[in-house]
């Protein structure tokens, strides 16, 4: 069975973009960026709203690469070789090795995580919400960003109440903190 993993980089007020859903969060530098180019390359298959997945996009662009250091084609590489579902009612395509789902999300969720193994990734706090309603999410992983946002879209979707224990903290790059939890009971 596999593990259901929601993990982002977020303000210290908790917010993943700024008022404006302008990113407002600094780029992560080399180093940070192969800590996060190493949780794509354990990702055995992300999730995706339509949102987040069109942020994403940036790295299927055969430009991105032209513009792009070691670090950052490395995470290119990752993201592209990693399956990706997109969740949206109002895509009618997306791009290579990712499949689109309409509807029965939750089901498709589901079929995924008892048939998988590895961890599955899920980005954007929309999609993340409707998973951890349905018990789905495993693991939240928050890293911290020492700077404050002071709005705008936050980690955690107003009114989802979750219960969580503590599975430690980490140190990285750039003053970001992470910190693990589980849903408690």
């Amino acid at each position: 069975m596999a593990s259901i993993v929601y993990a982002m980089l977020m303000s210290l007020d908790g917010y993943i973009a700024g008022p404006q859903q302008e990113f407002g969060l600094p780029i992560p530098e080399a180093e940070l960026h192969r800590h996060f180019n190493q949780l794509m390359r354990r990702t055995s298959v992300a999730l995706y709203g339509r949102r987040m997945y069109e942020v994403m996009r940036y790295w299927d662009s055969p430009e991105r690469e032209q513009d792009s250091g070691e670090v950052e084609m490395d995470f290119a590489h990752a993201w592209r070789e990693t399956p990706k579902v997109v969740f949206s009612t109002t895509l009618r395509e997306v791009g290579p090795n990712a499949r689109l789902v309409n509807s029965g999300g939750i089901e498709v969720v589901r079929s995924l995580k008892a048939d998988g193994d590895g961890e599955i990734g899920v980005a954007g706090p929309t999609l993340a919400a409707e998973l951890a309603r349905s018990g789905l999410i495993d693991e939240y992983r928050l890293y911290l960003h020492p700077i404050v946002l002071g709005g705008g879209k936050p980690y955690f979707q107003q009114g989802l109440s979750l219960r969580l224990k503590p599975l430690g903290r980490e140190s990285l790059p750039q003053g970001v903190t992470l910190l693990r939890y589980a849903p408690a009971g």
